[in-house]
This record gives structure tokens, sequence and C-alpha cells, in this order.
């Protein structure tokens, strides 16, 4: 694919300070890394550039992602990750503080709500936090749906409909979403997640340099590289997870650069 990435961005790859790297289906799948992730990371380790990891995946709270990624052989530091689920927290304490949360969650993010001293109620809550919930059960959706018919405020963490794994894909919270729509007839008030603001408000908080020394890495075209598009941070797709080039040719939404994988990009650094 490099082939058809202009010259333009290619030299704006070269003077990338920052990596934004998606985590599933971009540097690694489930518990296996993708071939030529570490061999990226170590390359840029080398140049001096920083790598961050930036994931949706609200199902593991951020000490959960550093333990993976120190498993797999990446020495990832806490700083160096951001979620949505982290992103979502810092969106309640400061837009909703003292509000209690009915939170669609499994216990690594119900974790990292009271780390970060959200009140979280299952009985009277003031507003619905919605998450990719792994231990998801028809009762779970009942109660969820019944507080969002009554008409709380409803926040969901990330948009992604599937999540990919080793063996394919999983339905993500986007599917869960479409099933409370179905149900209530609402929409989430609000996304945090990739595209979305939020999420980009707080990354670039952590990161130091300016986003045109920015780069974000996805396999996912209306999030990774939607928050590229949206925010003028330079958007690299790889094809290692969810997006196909025929997805790209049908796509309105184009990245600056599209790669076979992270290896390849190792190359220009």
């Amino acid at each position: 694919m490099k082939s058809s990435n202009t010259a333009n961005n290619m030299e704006r790859l070269r003077n990338i300070e920052c990596f934004v790297l998606d985590m599933d289906g971009t540097f690694n799948l489930g518990m296996q890394l993708i071939p030529g992730a570490m061999d990226f990371y170590s390359a840029a380790a080398a140049s001096g550039r920083r790598v961050m990891f930036l994931t949706n995946n609200s199902s593991r709270d951020g000490g959960h992602y550093v333990q993976k990624l120190h498993s797999m052989g990446c020495p990832a530091k806490l700083e160096d990750v951001y979620t949505s689920g982290m992103a979502t927290c810092q969106y309640l304490l400061r837009e909703h503080a003292g509000k209690k949360v009915y939170l669609l969650g499994n216990e690594h993010l119900k974790a990292e709500f009271e780390r970060y001293g959200v009140p979280l109620d299952d009985v009277e809550p003031d507003m619905v936090v919605v998450g990719f919930d792994t231990t998801l059960d028809y009762e779970k959706m009942c109660v969820v749906c019944d507080l969002v018919r009554e008409g709380l405020p409803y926040i969901a963490t990330h948009p992604d409909y599937n999540c990919p794994t080793e063996t394919g894909f999983i339905p993500d919270i986007g599917a869960i979403m479409a099933f409370i729509e179905a149900s209530t007839g609402r929409k989430a008030d609000m996304i945090i997640g990739k595209p979305h603001t939020e999420i980009v408000n707080g990354l670039m908080e952590m990161t130091r340099p300016p986003k045109d020394k920015i780069a974000i890495c996805g396999d996912r075209l209306y999030t990774d590289i939607a928050t590229g598009v949206n925010f003028g941070i330079l958007s690299i797709c790889v094809l290692t997870g969810e997006t196909s080039p025929e997805d790209i040719k049908k796509s309105e939404i184009k990245p600056d650069l599209v790669f076979a994988g992270l290896g390849e990009i190792a190359g220009y650094l």
C-alpha cells in the first residue's frame, strides 16, 4: 500500500515525534502481538519518538493494559496508556461532579470508576454510562433500558461495533447501544471515545508535541482514522484489523497514509 502514499504525507511521517497507537487490530490481537508491531515500537523508541496507546476498549482498565503489554514484551508505562474508560471518568468528574452513575460495565471498568472517585449506584442513579460489558446478560440489559427509557442522561464510553480478537470479531459497545436504541428509541446523549472530542482533549493533555508532530495509527476508519481527520492529526491506517483496501476505496473517511502493518512503518523512522 505504500505506493499510494503521497510524498508530502511521507515527509510529515518522518517529522512525527509522538505515535498514538490503537491496540486491538493494530498492535495486538488478544494476547498476541501483530507481526512487526514490536519492530515498529523498538524503531520509534530508538529514534527518540514517544509511543502511546489509545484504546476505545473500556472492558479493561489502564493498569490491565500495561500488564498486558508487558506480558507481550512491550515496556509501556501507565502514562503511555489512555482508554475511553479513563476519558469518561475525567469527563464525569469535570461536568457531572457528584452525580451517581449506573454503570453497564464489567469489574475492570467499575474498578476504574472507583479509582477516579466516580460514585456508582445501581438503585437510584442520576445518569447511565454504558461501556463494553463483556459480562453482559439479559437482566442487565433490561435494567439499563428501563433507566434510559425513564430519560436519565445516557453516556457511552465509545462507539465501536466490533472488537477484533485472535479468532475474528466479537460484538462491542456499538451492538449494545443498538439494542438499547431498538428498545428505548434513544441514542446516547454523548459518546466519549474515538473519534469524539473528549478523548482527544484528554489525549492532548498527556502528549507534549503539538498536533502537527503527532500521528494516530489504527485499523478502523470510523474511529481511529476519523479522529485524525476530525482533529488535524496525521492518520495512518494499518490493514491488520477491521479495514481492507476495498473499505478505504468505498469510504468517505480517507487516511493520510496506509500501510500493511506497523512493521512496514519502521523503515521510515
